[in-house]
């Protein structure tokens, strides 16, 4: 059975059909081509499939499709703005919490809804937050580190509240209505 669904990607309307079995990480991948979205364990487990629906990390992996209708979906493609990294991404850089890049995404995403929550986090905290993603490179020190680095700045300095689920709407708008 097909559904005609809609959503926002990374500040973009799509609508299309989709078979209701699919998963958003299918969708997100194989029809939209987003391929940032990387598909890990399928079960859930690894958060390497992991964007921000409302604003809030999900595993794409295991939620539907016909969930995301009417959505806003941030993937690891639309976090940087305007060609240059986020605050969040500049800090997995700064740290060394890159290696072989597949839990990247993830982490960035999740990372950026923490930082965007406005909250603060005691390292505990933070690692259990963390706790969704595995990385099988890199022992998670510089992962924390990024994460700390990262939150601290856009509490600072405002940096990281670019991907509120209400900014995209507003941007559609001013867009449909200029055209």
């Amino acid at each position: 059975m097909r559904k005609k669904i809609a959503m926002t990607v990374n500040g973009k309307v799509e609508s299309f059909e989709v078979d209701v079995r699919d998963s958003l990480l299918e969708v997100l991948r194989n029809t939209l081509g987003y391929t940032g979205v990387k598909k890990g364990c399928g079960v859930g487990e690894c958060g390497a499939c992991s964007v921000l629906i409302d604003g809030v990390p999900i595993d794409s992996c295991i939620y539907l499709a016909v969930w995301a209708d009417g959505k806003t979906i941030l993937t690891i493609e639309g976090v940087a703005q305007d060609g240059e990294l986020s605050p969040v991404q500049q800090a997995f850089v700064d740290k060394g919490a890159v290696q072989c890049g597949f839990c990247t995404p993830g982490l960035v995403l999740t990372t950026t809804a923490l930082a965007e929550s406005g909250q603060e986090y005691t390292k505990d905290e933070l690692k259990r937050e963390l706790s969704g993603h595995f990385c099988r490179c890199t022992g998670y020190q510089n992962i924390f580190k990024a994460a700390e680095k990262a939150i601290e700045t856009c509490r600072h300095d405002g940096s990281c509240g670019n991907h509120h689920p209400a900014d995209h709407h507003h941007d559609q708008e001013k867009q449909e209505g200029s055209e």
